[in-house]
């Protein structure tokens, strides 16, 4: 089963990589940037698999580069939790 199937184990991916990021001293301006470009390439490359994704990526097809910006941090923050490490 891939990650992109279960919301879940999507969010402690996520949160994985985002501990990885910190624990390297990325800043966070650094980690919201490069989380704009994952959601980015997500929207132009990947078909959603699971409703949450599709809501994600609903909202990113509406929204504005500084909203694109805005969900790309809530999503950072969503995940800081949720590091299986």
């Amino acid at each position: 089963m891939s990650i992109l199937n279960n919301w879940d184990q999507w969010k402690n991916f996520l949160g994985d990589q985002l501990d990885d990021a910190q624990d390297q001293g990325m800043s966070g301006k650094v980690i919201n940037k490069m989380a704009h470009h994952v959601g980015d390439y997500l929207a132009n490359h990947v078909d959603p698999k699971n409703e949450q994704q599709r809501v994600l990526s609903d909202l990113w097809s509406v929204a504005s580069e500084e909203e694109q910006e805005a969900i790309a941090s809530v999503m950072v923050k969503l995940v800081e939790n949720n590091s299986t490490k």
